[in-house]
């Protein structure tokens, strides 16, 4: 069977984290502290902080902002509940938007006539590793007329004086906007390294700092490293200096820092990640592509415009004139030849818990018809030219039979 995305483990990582591990660094250390760095020179930003998930990362950001009860959210219907899930915990409504005919991503249209008086964030999302269109949320946000709207109640709010732009980048480290790397493109951004991802570090994410003046992302990433602590003022790495033990908890934290492990298998991965990882992706993708193009039933998914580029990490095929049922046959097909496949995402508006709050998936029509015509195919470093003419023919075959 060929698998859907198994994480990249080699050698060179294994002998990384048994060298993390005789080290005696196996938590917080001089490994992350590595990899915050080499992700800021890599996104051309100055400061990251790693976490222990990208949902911990942007609950924090959201909770740092004062997003509380009585505040709106807005984020796109078609993503993961992840993104969600960190609004219900701040006690602030999710206000779900449709998303664009062509690629997924938050529809601008949607987001302008989804903003009131209540709303502190926009949390667009990458899908696939596309970038979103983020010069158009930026200037929506700095525009007079939605500054003159925002109702600022923190002292961050007053500072920033506007809805908060918050990347929900999880998919597409590595990704291009303009000639800039994500983690460039507005406010703050947020990388997932979870198991399935492009790089993974098994579990764990990143903060990406990009807030404009009078903001000190230098001093923000300090207290984040703080909060992300129990609100402990040092570090384990800090408090290993001669005489430095004593430390103070300054605010009632939570728990989000990375482990050098997890830390370890990240260095090794971004070390190789723009010239190796990549690659290989783009390389998978365009063979999809070129197999599929004259193919009447598929539409081929964007992943290159003239100013962006894709970091490649979801083939999401969508089924032309298919209804659920039989994408859903197809499926079941391409399984039964050996190939895994999978569906990203069921729309969160379709989730139970988030049915209970009274969201309705035909809110959101775009998002529901991609959503029943998708399906994403294995994509992964150590996916083989054989195995992969194995994936294409198995999903040309099987669309056949149900299709003909």
């Amino acid at each position: 069977m060929i698998p859907f995305s198994p994480p990249h483990i080699d050698d060179k990582i294994i002998d990384e984290v048994v060298a993390t591990l005789k080290s005696g660094w196996i938590t917080t250390g001089p490994r992350t502290k590595l990899f915050e760095k080499k992700i800021s020179e890599f996104c051309g930003i100055s400061e990251t902080l790693a976490v222990s998930s990208a949902t911990a990362g942007l609950e924090l950001i959201l909770r740092w902002f004062g997003v509380k009860e009585g505040d709106e959210v807005i984020l796109p219907a078609y993503t993961y509940a992840a993104t969600a899930n960190v609004i219900i915990h701040c006690g602030a409504k999710p206000v779900f938007v449709d998303t664009n005919k062509s690629d997924f991503n938050i529809s601008i249209e949607k987001i302008k006539s989804a903003i009131t008086e209540h709303t502190k964030v926009i949390m667009p999302v990458d899908f696939a590793g596309l970038p979103c269109d983020y010069n158009e949320i930026n200037e929506l946000v700095n525009s007079t007329e939605q500054k003159d709207k925002f109702n600022a109640e923190t002292d961050e709010q007053k500072k920033l004086g506007r809805v908060l732009v918050l990347s929900d980048a999880a998919h597409s480290l590595g990704a291009t906007y303009n000639g800039k790397k994500t983690g460039n493109l507005t406010d703050i951004t947020v990388f997932s390294f979870h198991a399935v991802k492009n790089l993974t570090t098994s579990e764990g994410g990143a903060i990406l700092f990009n807030l404009p003046h009078p903001f000190n992302n230098n001093e923000l990433y300090k207290w984040f490293t703080i909060i992300g602590l129990h609100g402990q003022n040092k570090d384990a790495l800090a408090k290993t200096k001669i005489g430095n033990w004593k430390y103070d908890i300054i605010t009632a934290g939570y728990k989000a820092n990375m482990t050098d492990i997890a830390a370890a298998m990240g260095l090794v991965e971004l070390e190789r990640y723009e010239n190796e990882i990549l690659t290989k992706r783009k390389s998978i993708f365009t063979k999809y592509s070129e197999a599929f193009k004259l193919n009447k039933h598929i539409d081929i998914p964007l992943y290159e415009q003239e100013n962006k580029e894709s970091s490649y990490h979801v083939y999401a095929l969508r089924l032309n004139n298919a209804t659920v049922e039989q994408r859903d046959e197809i499926m079941q097909k391409i399984f039964a030849k050996g190939v895994s496949v999978n569906v990203h995402f069921i729309p969160v508006p379709m989730m139970s818990f988030y049915k209970s709050l009274g969201y309705n998936i035909d809110d959101y029509p775009i998002a529901k018809s991609n959503f029943e015509r998708e399906i994403s195919l294995p994509v992964y470093y150590t996916l083989s030219e054989e195995n992969q003419q194995v994936v294409i023919n198995a999903v040309i075959e099987s669309i056949n039979e149900i299709l003909g």
